[in-house]
């Protein structure tokens, strides 16, 4: 797998991250403190490898061929931070349990769905859901009613498209097209549509940019 240096203006990105916590309902969830920005998307889709990918830690969310895996919110800062007083991590990354897997007992998709959601709702730093597509399929009716649960939410949502690199190159604009007229009618959507590749490390410089700019930075 390629390794993805950060760009030099982004130093969050630079430094060694670390798993700090999994959430398997609301009470577990850490105080809130630093700025989070969530991952979402079907199971499977890539959540894991882009994380890892996007702070160039390959090990660090742990990655499954086994759809529905991710069955809590885990949650990953810089490290270096005690979390006490004014030294708190700049920002937290979270991975949200895929949607969209049919074959999970149906209790623990109701249970994952319940917690995304509530922390969805209830999370005041909370600045932006990624929402990972596969470029390979694009926006499936799962999907569709994730953005929905979103919009609902008012949660501010930019989507990202994954796996770029298993399609044609001239495919790449047209999906991109595609996925941004299905959301120009959806109020929590940002409008531009990243597209990256965790194994070739393209476009995860303007994801960066993207995030920091969500947080603010």
């Amino acid at each position: 797998m390629t390794e993805t240096k950060p760009q030099q203006d982004l130093p969050v990105f630079g430094r060694p991250w670390i798993f700090i916590r999994g959430v398997p309902s609301m009470e577990f969830l850490p105080p809130e403190g630093p700025m989070e920005i969530a991952f979402a998307g079907r199971s499977n889709v890539g959540k894991s490898s882009l994380i890892n990918a996007l702070v160039g830690h390959h090990g660090l969310a742990r990655t499954s061929n086994t759809p529905g895996r991710t069955q809590e919110l885990n949650y990953f800062v810089p490290a270096g931070y005690t979390g006490e007083g004014k030294d708190l991590p700049p920002m937290a990354l979270v991975d949200m349990p895929g949607y969209g897997y049919a074959k999970a007992p149906k209790e623990n998709v109701d249970a994952w769905t319940k917690l995304v959601f509530d922390y969805l709702r209830g999370r005041s730093t909370l600045k932006r859901v990624y929402v990972l597509i596969d470029s390979r399929h694009g926006v499936k009716p799962n999907d569709e009613e994730a953005l929905a649960l979103l919009d609902k939410a008012a949660v501010s949502y930019q989507i990202v498209l994954t796996k770029t690199d298993k399609i044609k190159d001239p495919a790449v604009p047209r999906v991109i097209a595609e996925t941004q007229e299905k959301i120009k009618k959806r109020p929590a959507a940002f409008p531009v549509v990243l597209s990256t590749s965790s194994e070739k490390g393209t476009g995860l410089d303007d994801l960066r940019s993207a995030i920091y700019t969500a947080i603010g930075r």
